[in-house]
């Protein structure tokens, strides 16, 4: 017998996979387009008047600047005004990404033209007309730089890794515990904390108790038990065995005089889920890939002029297109894997995987792919020889990971055979 349930997360089901700072994002993406086309609109007709073909030069790069700010700013507005459309299957978190590409393959192409003309210039140089190049370069490097301010401040850069689960059991270097439980014995009070900063999770205790004197019992949702011995450290006890994931259970501490009972509750210690908005990645990298090659056009200029350096010019621009290709090369690579549903994010399918083991059931097949900035999907099936354990069940259990917010849950059910 098979159960098959398509679990919704939230009111509604609806599939709005968009990032937290969207609509922020999308407001300061515009805000750069105005800046730019009015930059380029400014050096276009400025140079038409006074006769300067560098500044109109540069006000036509200032509109291929402003036309990839528009690749990002569509996508927003798009993807904002689309995220409830059931056309979109998934919705349209994945929008950005997409842009990002291609804002990705258009910084590639333009590393390439600079590369080109760089390469061009170094073996056939061409005179330079500094008073013109020099104040144009550092007038795009302060537009570059306004642009950048307006675009940073995204908060979705910023991930938390610390632990804050629980007071410390010991201050000393040894003890960086996530969770302590303190428990009232006869010889005073025992700590008793699951460790893992840097090493697999065990259980400490910073008591006193020998370690012969004392086992602990961790005792499951679905009843399985195991127990852990202990051995002495400096200053306190460790276990013997690392702590399987989920650390979520009761534990029952067994002393010669004594039990005690105390409950672990699993924590979503590491809440980093990628939450990257790659549009807007795409469009700063843009702006400040503009920016690094204007301070190196301001360098090789600048030195060209005093020393005669000539050469200088285009060697900036050579390596300011090695650059802006590497960067391009990050932003393909991981839209691209976005794009086509590879896995981007491996811990959080051995969440999935630690629930499915915790409840006692084999998963048989797993699928978790990103629906969009800080959202992911994931299609389960289990092998279940109890009957009580159905798609539901799951659902209760999987909707406890931070980042799912959509899972399609397949239950094979498999009677255990009678002994």
């Amino acid at each position: 017998m098979n159960d098959f349930y398509e679990a919704p997360f939230g009111v509604g089901h609806d599939h709005v996979f968009l990032g937290v700072g969207h609509e922020k994002n999308e407001r300061k993406t515009w805000a750069v387009i105005v800046l730019c086309s009015a930059m380029m609109i400014a050096e276009i007709v400025g140079g038409s008047l006074f006769g300067s073909l560098a500044l109109v030069a540069d006000g036509l790069h200032m509109s291929t600047h402003a036309g990839a700010m528009l690749i990002a700013a569509l996508a927003y507005t798009y993807a904002r005004k689309h995220a409830s459309d059931p056309k979109f299957v998934f919705g349209t978190g994945k929008l950005g990404d997409l842009a990002g590409f291609t804002s990705a393959i258009i910084l590639a192409m333009i590393s390439m033209l600079i590369g080109y003309e760089a390469v061009v210039r170094l073996m056939s140089p061409v005179p330079i007309h500094f008073s013109e190049a020099i104040p144009i370069a550092v007038v795009g490097l302060l537009v570059n730089i306004v642009s950048a301010w307006l675009l940073s401040g995204n908060d979705d850069h910023g991930h938390s890794h610390g632990h804050s689960h629980g007071v410390h059991a010991d201050h000393d270097e040894h003890e960086h515990a996530e969770e302590v439980q303190h428990i009232e014995t006869a010889t005073g009070v025992l700590a008793l904390s699951i460790f893992e900063d840097g090493v697999p999770p065990v259980f400490r205790i910073n008591n006193g108790v020998p370690a012969q004197d004392i086992t602990v019992t961790t005792v499951r949702s679905h009843g399985e038990k195991q127990i852990f011995t202990f051995i002495q450290k400096s200053g306190y006890l460790e276990s013997t065995t690392e702590i399987p994931e989920p650390h979520g259970f009761d534990v029952i501490i067994k002393l010669p005089d004594s039990e005690h009972t105390v409950s672990f509750k699993e924590h979503d210690h590491d809440d980093h889920v990628d939450a990257r908005d790659h549009n807007m990645r795409a469009a700063y990298v843009h702006v400040i890939a503009d920016a690094f090659v204007s301070v190196l056009a301001i360098v090789g200029l600048v030195l060209a002029n005093i020393y005669g350096w000539l050469w200088m010019d285009p060697v900036a621009g050579i390596v300011g297109a090695l650059v802006i290709a590497n960067w391009s090369y990050g932003l393909i690579r991981d839209t691209g894997a976005i794009l086509l549903d590879m896995n981007s994010d491996e811990k959080l399918a051995n969440k999935v995987r630690a629930k499915i083991k915790s409840a006692g059931d084999k998963l048989v097949d797993l699928h978790v792919w990103r629906l969009g900035p800080g959202h992911f999907g994931a299609v389960v099936s289990v092998v279940s020889g109890k009957v009580q354990n159905d798609p539901a069940f799951y659902h209760a259990e999987l909707r406890e990971i931070k980042g799912l917010s959509h899972i399609t849950v397949e239950v094979h059910h498999q009677p255990e055979r009678a002994a």
